[in-house]
């Protein structure tokens, strides 16, 4: 693999890049980050080969709470015309869609916990990191959903939400659920959104059902690093 230069950013401190983190380890390649929280600077798009884009509680229309967002999907757009690798997780996954045109707006439900997805598997899309997963349970956090940008293909859906999971072109990911999920960062959310837990709902478990799950960790993070090889040779 090349030496894939990573930039990532992050809206709360705890939802960090997770098991992200091991792969780029593992690989030693650069990386740089954006923390809004933090009013750190965005970079110029040349400087980075791979956009990472993490989740957050607030939402894509939230521009008077957090003036940031506007500059934050202007920024994502600038990087897609750039033609750099994007992937985008959770709130990630929707400010690509919304940097794009497309609506995110309240679902019927919240999606809080570990539920299954499923692998549409598009014909006529070679995408190696589909292969032999056609059903997974996965960590799901979101009360929004998205409508897929223009000319994109859908790659996962869920009884509850039909939009899990989108790719546009060769080389922009967004996925509405947490692939790159760890015991200890389900452990921060958990503790950063127990009122969500708390309010309940068809498709909320409870704190103890949310972490004390471990056998869905491996499978997860075998997908990511596939994911994440597959972005690295697409990046420019």
């Amino acid at each position: 693999m090349k030496k894939t230069r990573i930039h990532f950013l992050q809206h709360v401190p705890y939802e960090g890049l997770g098991a992200i983190n091991y792969w780029i380890k593992e690989n030693r390649l650069q990386l740089t980050q954006t923390r809004f929280f933090n009013n750190d600077p965005l970079p110029d798009p040349e400087n980075f080969d791979m956009l990472i884009i993490m989740g957050g509680p607030m939402s894509v229309n939230d521009e008077n709470a957090y003036p940031w967002l506007g500059e934050e999907k202007a920024f994502i757009r600038k990087s897609i015309e750039h033609h750099k690798s994007v992937l985008g997780i959770c709130l990630g996954a929707q400010l690509i869609s919304s940097a794009l045109g497309a609506k995110v707006y309240p679902h019927s439900e919240k999606e809080i916990g570990w539920f299954p997805v499923e692998n549409v598997d598009p014909p006529n899309l070679k995408t190696p990191f589909l292969l032999d997963n056609k059903h997974l349970t996965v960590f799901h956090w979101h009360g929004e959903t998205f409508d897929l940008p223009k000319d994109s293909q859908l790659l996962y859906r869920s009884q509850m939400c039909k939009n899990q999971g989108f790719l546009l072109k060769t080389n922009i990911l967004g996925l509405q659920f947490h692939f790159e999920a760890t015991p200890d960062s389900v452990q921060e959310m958990a503790q950063h959104g127990n009122e969500e837990i708390a309010a309940g709902g068809n498709y909320v478990q409870t704190i103890n059902e949310i972490t004390t799950v471990n056998s869905y960790f491996n499978s997860s993070h075998q997908i990511l690093y596939r994911i994440l090889d597959y972005l690295a040779k697409k990046s420019k």
